[in-house]
This record gives C-alpha cells, sequence and structure tokens, in this order.
C-alpha cells in the first residue's frame, strides 16, 4: 500500500484520539486499532517507515504508539 495513504490513515486515528487527556493511554489505543484493523503487511510497512524514515509526517503520538506498543 502506498506509504503516504497509510501516514493519512494512521493520523486520522491519532486525530480521534487527540483530546484524551492521558496520552499514555491513548497511544496504547491507537496501537490497539491499527492491531485490530490494519492487516499485518500494512502494520509491518508502517513500522519499518517509522524506523528507517523517523516517522516523518507522522503526528507525534501516532510515532509513539507505533515504536511502543505496534505488533508486527
Amino acid at each position: 500500500m502506498d506509504i503516504q495513504r497509510l501516514i493519512s490513515m494512521a493520523n486520522q486515528i491519532g486525530d480521534f484520539y487527540e483530546s484524551y487527556p492521558d496520552q499514555s493511554h491513548a497511544q496504547k489505543d491507537i496501537a490497539d486499532h491499527l492491531n485490530k484493523f490494519w492487516a499485518l503487511p500494512m502494520r509491518k510497512q508502517i513500522a519499518q517507515y517509522v524506523a528507517e524514515q523517523a516517522g516523518i509526517g507522522l503526528h507525534a503520538r501516532v510515532q509513539s504508539a507505533i515504536k511502543d506498543h505496534l505488533s508486527v
């Protein structure tokens, strides 16, 4: 899948959780959503992007969610 599309989709998920008062909880929920609803190849691709490109274009909370909580 196009990485720019994955970035956009991940940021939309992150936007939903922006209002959470506990951002560490929000990061876990973002990762839970990705783990439940994204296919493994999509999760691997976004995780690889974060590792190799420093997650350029991803919201900080989304980057942290992927780094700390994503299952790949």
